[in-house]
């Protein structure tokens, strides 16, 4: 197997589990309050009204999380992977922040737009998201030095 390939599994492994992970810290933040929105908004769209909000649904949530967080460290990969920083990864988790409460807020009925979100719910999934871009940007960009350390 060459080492592209290998990267690529560890890629795509970083991104489900780092979906896998914040999820479940998504569904602990919502489960103690600090979020009215747990993980079980992944599948609002087409999920039946229910069992959206019981364990279940958070649960379908953190899985379709984690499914679609393989595609997220595919983009950092793509974009970002030579940068080792912190502070990227924490602006790659804001712009993703923004991408699905501003950006994608249609798909979510009955959730409120972020000029309406509360304080706590504001705080909480921002940064639920800086540190879920953190995990992913470090975790790919080690990958990347230590694949073109194996290289040289």
């Amino acid at each position: 197997m060459n080492e592209e390939w290998i990267y690529n599994q560890k890629a795509a492994g970083i991104g489900f589990f780092g979906g896998l992970i914040w999820g479940l810290v998504g569904y602990a933040a919502y489960l103690l309050n600090f979020t009215e929105m747990g993980p079980a908004m992944a599948v609002q769209p087409w999920a039946l009204p229910e069992w959206k909000d019981t364990y279940l649904g958070h649960f379908a949530g953190i899985a379709v999380i984690a499914l679609l967080s393989v595609c997220t460290a595919f983009l950092y990969r793509i974009l970002f992977q030579k940068w080792e920083s912190i502070w990227l990864g924490a602006v790659y988790g804001a712009a993703l922040w923004v991408i699905v409460f501003y950006f994608l807020h249609p798909l979510f009925p009955g959730k409120d737009h972020i000029t309406s979100m509360s304080l706590t719910d504001l705080v909480t999934t921002i940064c639920l998201y800086v540190t879920y871009g953190v995990f992913i940007g470090y975790s790919i960009s080690y990958e990347y030095k230590v694949i073109q350390h194996h290289q040289a």
